[in-house]
């Protein structure tokens, strides 16, 4: 990541949770804080939020992804607000069947300096419900 540990370290703050870095990857985990029932069962491991940054090149610029599980109900106000950003929605589908309530997970992706996407993503989180934690 070319000595970008303080860009990490800015990049978690800016969601206010910790980070990891891995083979190049400064990736920040955050997961969506409401009941979820697979099969019958509660499940508090199917609402993830994930978000990542990688491949910086000499202009600061970066591969920033994230991947958010949403209600059902959120998706037209949450992709408005992603859109609006600036940001590219490039999928949005289910990953489990029989989930109560219905979760959509979306991708989200951009090539750009990696605290302005975070700061982007945070804007967007506003549209949502409730606000992703730590």
């Amino acid at each position: 990541m070319n000595g970008s540990q303080s860009i990490c370290d800015q990049f978690s703050a800016i969601f206010n949770a910790k980070n990891t870095i891995n083979q190049g990857v400064c990736s920040v985990s955050l997961h969506r804080n409401f009941s979820v029932v697979v099969q019958g069962r509660t499940t508090s491991s199917v609402v993830p939020v994930g978000i990542s940054f990688e491949a910086m090149d000499q202009y600061g610029n970066a591969l920033n992804l994230a991947e958010i599980a949403i209600l059902e109900e959120e998706v037209p106000s949450f992709m408005y607000s992603v859109v609006q950003q600036g940001l590219i929605i490039s999928a949005l589908h289910n990953h489990w069947i029989f989930m109560k309530p219905n979760i959509l997970y979306m991708h989200i992706q951009s090539v750009e300096p990696p605290l302005q996407f975070a700061r982007k993503l945070v804007n967007a989180f506003s549209a949502l419900n409730s606000y992703p934690k730590s």
